[in-house]
């Protein structure tokens, strides 16, 4: 049956062929063909967007009031209110910009600080919880070198379980199956691909996953899955951790204590006392006033 298909196919195509009149109908046909589709779909289109226009009309909704919604509509559906995030800074970035970060930069301030796209840093946490909520505790390790990040990093392991590298990262601990601490994961999460760079390299070297929190000065190569924002800054790695501890809690149903958002950007914590300076001037009057 298919070659009797085929053979019937190239005689219609060596008739076509032979007779340029012929040839030349059915291209016009075919070309007559796909201006019709062409013109269908934009006329399906054109009555999509009047039909839209008619409703928002009907409904007594300006475009300026659409555009206002549809931002309150984002807004409700971040993680966090959007102020925490600008009070905590993690929408700022570095004057270095890398090929890898330029597609989330939304600016440059005046003082060439490269600034994130807050919608985009909120997208891509939750597209980094949904990543990293896929692996048990004991099979991923957290590694954050920098001292800005040891305390909420330490708080999201004792909350978690997963095991903590801060301060030091071991060598050899995740290639080297001689080393009585050699633990096999599945999973590093890097909090700066620069300062935490020999763990990303061990992760790789055995073909495990990487979860990165990038900076604009961070180089993306070798995650599976970023998070983006500033890593350098306290107060924003508190919201990163804090935001990765809640997600990972919910979505791996981990009933734990976990503090406020405040507790994680330090503040709660109460101010210390400042010493005041007496000098021997300052010592004699308050001693005259008491009578000394």
């Amino acid at each position: 049956m298919a070659k009797k298909a085929k053979a019937k196919e190239d005689i219609e195509m060596a008739e076509i062929t032979e007779n340029p009149k012929k040839l030349a109908v059915e291209a016009e046909k075919e070309s007559t063909t796909e201006e019709k589709t062409i013109e269908q779909k934009k006329k399906a289109l054109l009555e999509k967007v009047l039909k839209l226009k008619e409703k928002v009309s009907a409904e007594g909704i300006s475009s300026e009031e659409l555009k206002e919604q549809v931002k309150a509509k984002k807004k409700s559906e971040m993680l966090i209110p959007l102020e925490e995030y600008v009070k905590a800074g993690i929408y700022l970035g570095t004057r270095v910009v890398t090929p890898d970060m330029k597609p989330f930069v939304y600016r440059r301030r005046a003082d060439g600080l490269a600034i994130f796209n807050t919608d985009t840093i909120d997208e891509k946490l939750k597209e980094g919880i949904a990543y990293f909520a896929k692996f048990a505790p004991e099979e991923v390790v957290l590694v954050c070198k920098r001292q800005a990040g040891w305390k909420a990093a330490q708080k999201f392991a004792d909350i978690t379980g997963i095991k903590v590298f801060t301060k030091k990262y071991p060598a050899g601990i995740l290639t080297n199956k001689i080393l009585p601490d050699f633990f096999e994961n599945e999973l590093t999460i890097v909090t700066d691909q620069w300062v935490d760079r020999n763990a990303l390299n061990d992760t790789l070297k055995v073909k495990k996953k990487v979860l990165m929190i990038c900076d604009t000065n961070n180089f993306a190569k070798g995650a599976n899955q970023i998070i983006i924002g500033n890593n350098k800054s306290e107060k924003s790695l508190g919201v990163i951790f804090y935001l990765l501890t809640r997600g990972y809690c919910n979505a791996r149903g981990i009933e734990a204590n976990i503090p406020d958002l405040e507790w994680w950007v330090g503040e709660d914590e109460a101010p210390k006392a400042r010493p005041r300076k007496f000098d021997k001037e300052t010592a004699a009057k308050a001693g005259a006033s008491f009578g000394v």
